[in-house]
């Protein structure tokens, strides 16, 4: 699943939704920080703060698969199999989502975001027949964790403008994994970790970027690059990582 911006499934060019839209606005705006190095200063941080302006007709969310590299797939294929070893002996009430739709708005279902990997907590109603989190159903809550592992074919993607649909998603916590460094050189990039992480009065900021360890609090762990793979560990240093 991608976003085809404004063409529907049959390849029809599809009407614009503003009109439509217009109406939901209200409840579906959030603010979104972030902090960069300037490129000839990089000790020197600039911090920019924006309300998000939702590009629904780009956002539009289709059936169907995309193929994936396989740096890619393997990437989030280990982490799948890793976080669902951990949720399997956890005692929280978790489920570990790999490329499931996540849609925000009942008013425009079509509007959504497929995140590589993601922590559902607590699970939904039928977790283990899940076909989609809609967040306008009872149980269906905004993910805890989400990841976004880079693509070496459409870089920029993670990079620019992802925040802010998870933003609007509600998504606690979002982790961007460049492992091959494919990112483009802006807002600090590339670079092998972004964590995003949602504030007390409900904005977005990127709270880390860079090449080490950082700490989940949604995860309870640190989550590790290590080479083309994300391990999580129960200290910063990585040895006591999760089988």
């Amino acid at each position: 699943r991608r976003f085809t911006p404004g063409i529907a499934r049959e390849g029809v060019p599809r009407e614009p939704m503003r009109g439509k839209l217009a109406r939901v606005t209200a409840r579906s705006e959030t603010l979104v920080s972030l902090r960069y190095p300037v490129p000839s200063r990089p000790e020197t941080l600039v911090s920019l703060r924006y309300a998000v302006r939702p590009d629904y007709d780009a956002w539009v969310l289709h059936e169907g698969n995309v193929p994936e590299s396989v740096p890619h797939d393997a990437a989030a294929l280990r982490l799948q199999l890793v976080l669902s070893a951990w949720a399997e002996q956890s005692e929280r009430d978790v489920k570990i989502v790999r490329n499931l739709a996540m849609r925000w708005l009942e008013e425009v279902p079509q509007v959504g975001i497929d995140p590589d990997v993601a922590v559902l907590e607590p699970a939904p109603p039928g977790a283990d027949d899940l076909r989609g989190l809609r967040l306008w159903v009872p149980g269906h809550r905004p993910p805890r964790l989400c990841f976004a592992i880079v693509s070496g074919a459409h870089p920029h993607k993670d990079y620019v403008g992802l925040q802010d649909r998870y933003a609007l998603l509600g998504a606690e916590e979002l982790c961007v994994f460049d492992p091959l460094l494919a990112g483009p050189r802006s807002l600090g990039g590339p670079v092998s970790l972004q964590l995003w992480r949602r504030n007390d009065d409900g904005s977005f900021d990127r709270s880390y970027v860079g090449a080490g360890a950082v700490f989940s609090r949604g995860l309870g762990a640190w989550l590790v690059p290590d080479g083309r793979f994300l391990a999580a560990a129960t200290d910063e240093a990585g040895p006591q990582r999760w089988p």
